[in-house]
């Protein structure tokens, strides 16, 4: 399906520079598709134009840049199942997920076209005394100018589409820079936006080495960051940023609470899903699961039973829900943490088998503190049931917290 060599976009052209970056299926691990990789001077190009479009952009009218947002809208209705098999192969997302995601890029292109049209101001009276008579006040948002956007590999399309889709809805050119593990669906992202009649230099998608993308931080033409990634490197880029402004989405080590007069079965679908999905990648995938302790025994064997049934393999298979994790060396990195935990005194409820990318979907109990498994965010398929006391007062204060 991806048999053909992808090309960059600069200033709202494919460039095919060079065949340099292999993107390979996540779960044959073999190569997939080849891509063009920008350099330090694509990037400088790429920023300069996107400077030139500023204006042009700025100016076109809400109705035209509606008009570009649904037509990405149409083309990625007609594509979608090229777009689902893309996130299939190059992120090993099962294809329940991946077709899950294409939904998702297309409500968020349908939400900016209709925000575009509706990006207001106000007008505020100020004549509160005499002195103020006949004095009004008024404020309107304008584009910011051109932005900088760095996409993860889990999400590659619905995390470019949260950048890309507002930076078109209110008039900012942009260069983004997709994850080497997974630019297919932002360049296909490209190729549909080289199809409207943006102005020249309103955007350039650039997979390029991360050693080679200090522009897309430093440079001071970009009026703004949008990073979403690990908290080490988010934070790293901040540093690095200057006077721009920067929005940052990072990771986490989300907790789920289970009550005790909580829907068993509900709870425990809802809590599979949210940790596994996608193999557990995910900045808010379930990692901690506090549950009351009169339930606890019985939640922890219905949970254990549940995820011990869960189908793994490959993703382009219907059935399947855990798929492969992004590359072999993250698979890895997980598994020691559960090896580590484990034989820091925690008991492995299920799973925690490895074999390459594939890791099983894990459930440890009792995990020291210490342990990375505890402390640190996954980002694998792994959570961890913990038994919360009744007799605490902090469990009594999150009870009466419940929404």
């Amino acid at each position: 399906m991806l048999n053909r060599t992808y090309p960059y976009y600069l200033a709202n052209e494919a460039v095919y520079a060079n065949e340099d970056l292999i993107v390979e299926n996540k779960y044959t691990g073999k190569p997939a598709t080849l891509v063009a990789l920008a350099d330090e001077a694509a990037i400088d190009k790429a920023i300069a134009a996107a400077v030139t479009a500023r204006m042009a952009c700025q100016q076109m009218g809400a109705y035209e840049r509606k008009a570009v947002l649904e037509h990405c809208v149409a083309r990625f209705r007609e594509r979608f199942d090229e777009l689902a098999q893309a996130l299939c192969i190059e992120a090993g997302k099962p294809l329940n997920d991946a077709e899950g995601e294409v939904t998702r890029l297309i409500d968020t292109f349908i939400i900016a076209a209709e925000e575009s049209v509706r990006i207001t101001g106000e007008v505020l009276p100020l004549d509160i005394s005499k002195r103020a008579k006949g004095y009004q006040g008024f404020w309107k948002r304008v584009p910011i100018g051109p932005c900088s956007f760095i996409s993860p590999f889990n999400f590659p399309l619905n995390l470019a589409a949260h950048k890309v889709a507002p930076a078109i809805a209110i008039g900012c050119p942009f260069v983004l820079k997709p994850a080497s593990l997974t630019p297919i669906g932002a360049l296909i992202i490209g190729e549909v936006l080289a199809e409207t009649d943006l102005p020249k230099g309103a955007f350039s998608i650039l997979p390029c080495r991360r050693d080679g993308a200090a522009l897309f931080t430093e440079d001071d033409r970009l009026k703004l960051l949008s990073f979403t990634g690990s908290p080490v490197v988010g934070w790293a880029l901040k540093n690095k940023a200057g006077k721009k402004k920067v929005v940052l989405e990072l990771g986490g080590n989300a907790a789920v609470i289970v009550d005790e007069y909580a829907d068993l079965d509900d709870a425990i679908e809802r809590i599979v899903f949210g940790a596994f999905y996608q193999s557990g990648q995910s900045c808010i995938g379930v990692q901690r699961i506090l549950v009351h302790e009169s339930i606890y025994v019985e939640f922890k064997q219905r949970l254990v039973s549940r995820v011990k049934v869960l189908k793994m393999g490959d993703p382009s298979d219907r059935d399947t829900f855990i798929g492969p994790m992004i590359s072999e060396n993250e698979a890895a990195r997980l598994h020691t943490w559960i090896e580590e935990a484990v034989a820091a005194g925690a008991t492995l409820l299920c799973g925690g088998n490895r074999n390459g990318t594939m890791l099983e979907a894990t459930l440890l109990e009792n995990v020291s503190k210490h342990c990375k498994a505890n402390s640190e965010e996954a980002f694998g398929p792994l959570a961890r049931p913990e038994l919360a006391s009744d007799g605490a007062s902090r469990w009594r204060q999150i009870r009466h917290l419940r929404v």
